[in-house]
């Protein structure tokens, strides 16, 4: 698999680049964001490890523009601590975060680890379509409809909906959508689940109360049941 490294700081770089090849990746590097958002273009390109403070176009403006043409996987490195940093690079698309100074060890687990949440092949039959009233989620394809409009989705944001999806009315709490999205062990902030699902609530709803995820004040988030007869 292909990982795109846009990181300006040529250390940082190639460190990366020697892990990840060790581990078996192909790797492309960009040194700026304008560069960056046009290899990230490539059909070829698996997942992004994007830096957020990069010159030319910054790291959030990457991942912006990138979100608004592809869904691949993007985890983004900060140098920033501060909690409300990390959560506007989700925010804007982003599945994962590593906070510098990391380990490249930990950079390559964590891209393996998002990469078998997203890039595993399809089993030989494929699973049913699974609807909640006119939201159809479609585990083969990896994609949602809301009617007929198709709704662009990241994927640990696929795979929070489909694992709510599946099972409508259960309520899910945030250390299990974390698990369920992440794999266990993950060490995210309080916050990530519910930036995700303000995320797909603003893709999927058409504005008013929430018709497809609804809040369990003080356990979790859970798909809204199916009406009696649906």
């Amino acid at each position: 698999m292909h990982v795109l490294i846009v990181e300006d700081d040529a250390v940082v770089r190639e460190t990366l680049t020697l892990y990840l090849e060790q581990a078996g990746f192909t790797v492309s590097t960009a040194a700026t964001g304008p560069d960056g958002l046009a290899r990230a273009a490539g059909a070829d390109v698996s997942l992004v490890v994007l830096d957020l403070m990069i010159p030319g176009m910054s790291g959030q403006e990457v991942c912006r523009r990138l979100r608004e043409q592809s869904r691949v996987p993007v985890i983004m490195l900060t140098a920033r601590a501060a909690e409300d940093d990390r959560v506007s690079g989700l925010e804007l698309g982003a599945d994962d975060y590593v906070t510098k100074p990391f380990s490249p060890r930990e950079v390559v687990a964590r891209v393996q680890a998002l990469l078998r949440r997203t890039g595993g092949s399809p089993a030989p039959d494929a699973p049913a379509v699974l609807r909640l009233g006119d939201l159809e989620v479609d585990p083969w394809a990896r994609c949602a409809r809301v009617g007929v409009r198709v709704v662009a989705l990241t994927p640990t944001e696929f795979r929070l909906l489909e694992t709510l999806v599946r099972t409508p009315g259960r309520v899910f709490s945030r250390e299990e959508l974390v698990a369920r999205a992440f794999g266990p062990g993950y060490d995210g902030i309080d916050r990530t689940i519910d930036v995700h699902v303000t995320n797909l609530r603003r893709k999927l709803e058409a504005g008013g109360a929430p018709r497809y995820i609804q809040t369990s004040h003080g356990q979790g988030y859970r798909a809204a049941a199916p009406a009696h007869g649906a």
